[in-house]
């Protein structure tokens, strides 16, 4: 049976989703989901593609306005706040992009540099220190002079991981940071969710349909399907969870309630209309 409703132990989250319901023209995408994002804690979204993961990135963001349900971050409405207020709120937000989305015509050092120049005062010379810091956090302060197009893919990720910290954000939302990289690259990536938000006090929502991964970092997963929460807990309660769904998903099978045949006549009665 499907967990509707995350447990309560989590007191004074950092983000809650009560009862979200949403649906694009030709898609339902949320029937009543319920996600508690616990303070300082590194939180997993899992789930097969096209299940909604990145797109509560969105509402978390208040980029998306929930058409039933909340959505609180900080013990603030998202849905309703609006111009400086949602300005603010996004303020206490790092972001990291599934592409990166590095500008391609500005160097490392100024990719980094790019979001204190918008949203502060700050002089110059404190801009240099803080971006040579958090580039030194990733291990690529002797690369502040490279291009975008000078990076491999796993540089790139650590570039716009330097620049989603640059402004000491509360929470980091990370959308798909394990994409395309190389194992070793990957393991960086891992090991840096980790340490920083160990380090930095962060909270993290990783959204990711790598479950090994997940399960290195994880404090605790979602499990999203069907629009709402298909199953949570712990890493090792998801690994030794007796709930069919759950089980497929985080060991890879490749039938079970997602099935591996698309609904079809019976196949022997199929191909005897072919004869």
């Amino acid at each position: 049976m499907a967990v509707q409703d995350p447990t309560r132990q989590f007191t004074n989250p950092m983000v809650e989703v009560s009862d979200l319901h949403f649906a694009f023209p030709q898609r339902s995408i949320y029937q009543g989901l319920n996600v508690l994002i616990p303070r300082g804690k590194i939180t997993v979204i899992l789930g097969p593609s096209g299940c909604g993961k990145s797109t509560l990135l969105s509402f978390v963001g208040g980029r998306l306005r929930p058409q039933k349900g909340r959505v609180v971050f900080d013990g603030d409405e998202v849905p309703t706040r609006r111009g400086d207020a949602l300005f603010t709120m996004r303020r206490k937000m790092g972001m990291l992009f599934q592409s990166s989305a590095l500008l391609t015509d500005l160097s490392v050092f100024e990719n980094v540099a790019f979001p204190l120049r918008e949203q502060t005062d700050l002089p110059e010379e404190l801009i240099r220190i803080l971006v040579l810091m958090k580039l030194e956090l990733v291990g690529l302060r002797g690369a502040r002079d490279l291009m975008p197009a000078e990076l491999s893919g796993g540089m790139g990720r650590r570039v716009a991981l330097a620049r989603a910290i640059v402004l000491d954000p509360e929470m980091i939302m990370y959308d798909e940071p394990f994409v395309g990289l190389d194992p070793i690259s990957m393991g960086v990536i891992v090991k840096l969710i980790r340490e920083l938000n160990d380090a930095l006090g962060l909270t993290s929502i990783v959204v990711t349909h790598d479950v090994h991964e997940a399960c290195g970092i994880a404090d605790y997963i979602y499990l999203l399907g069907d629009g709402v929460v298909s199953g949570h807990g712990t890493t090792e309660q998801m690994l030794n969870s007796e709930q069919p769904g759950v089980r497929q998903f985080m060991q890879g099978l490749p039938d079970g309630p997602v099935r591996y045949h698309y609904p079809a006549d019976d196949y022997l009665e199929d191909l005897g209309r072919a004869i």
